[in-house]
């Protein structure tokens, strides 16, 4: 019996269930703390790759833009805060979670409307694309001209239409009234300018002052004697 309890005693007790739970939580720690480092490396490393793109970007004359591979949001985020840092401009393309992608361009060299449209439609941009877009922003352009032409066209004839009868007067009552007075009938009406013309020295007033005074004092005192008149006859016929 000594012998089994010392043998007993001699043992390591197993872990209890508080120690178990310590331990694994100590390992989920450093397998986190391991993870969190491995991404924030990986971070870097992506940070200095692009800084080595738009670098050359930046430096290379002839290239107006550079396009990224689909990123997720928080490698998007990256390649934005250095394209702002840089003076450059970054937009995005694309379905978020599937094929969302980034174009940096410099800010001399935006992108046109027809490159705009081409990659919110989910299409590439190449110089072929461009002559696409160039061939058909040109024939819609003639389109336009054609279509405006036209219209100018059928209104000017609708303006003749109107000013211009399609029948001949002259010709179509010569029979009635003869050929003079058809042709003198026909003859353009023209305005009388001199219709209702007063010349200007009967315009002018030549009295003098006092006489224009004067007749304006006799106006007054006929209108006086008029209306005390007109109130004497009111006066007697009210008697």
């Amino acid at each position: 019996m000594d012998i089994l309890e010392s043998i007993l005693g001699s043992m390591e007790k197993p872990p209890t269930k508080d120690k178990k739970e310590k331990v694994l939580y100590e390992e989920q720690k450093k397998e986190y703390e391991k993870l969190k480092n491995r991404e924030k490396d990986e971070l870097n490393r992506f940070r200095t790759y692009v800084e080595g793109r738009l670098g050359r970007l930046v430096k290379d004359d002839k290239r107006h833009y550079m396009e990224f591979q689909p990123l997720d949001q928080v490698h998007r985020s990256i390649v934005h805060d250095i394209a702002e840092t840089a003076g450059l401009s970054g937009i995005s393309f694309g379905i978020e979670g599937a094929d969302r992608y980034i174009v940096v361009y410099k800010k001399e060299h935006l992108p046109s409307e027809d490159e705009l449209t081409a990659r919110r439609n989910g299409g590439i941009w190449n110089k072929e694309v461009e002559q696409q877009y160039s061939e058909q922003r040109r024939f819609q352009h003639l389109e336009l001209q054609q279509l405006l032409a036209e219209r100018n066209k059928r209104q000017r004839k609708e303006a003749d239409a109107t000013t211009h009868p399609t029948s001949d007067y002259k010709q179509k009552y010569i029979h009635l009234i003869g050929k003079d007075a058809a042709m003198e009938g026909a003859k353009k009406t023209e305005v009388n300018r001199t219709y209702g013309y007063v010349p200007s020295e009967n315009k002018k007033d030549v009295r003098s002052i006092e006489q224009t005074m004067a007749d304006i004092q006799a106006k007054k005192k006929l209108k006086t004697e008029h209306t005390s008149e007109e109130n004497n006859d009111y006066k007697t016929c009210s008697k």
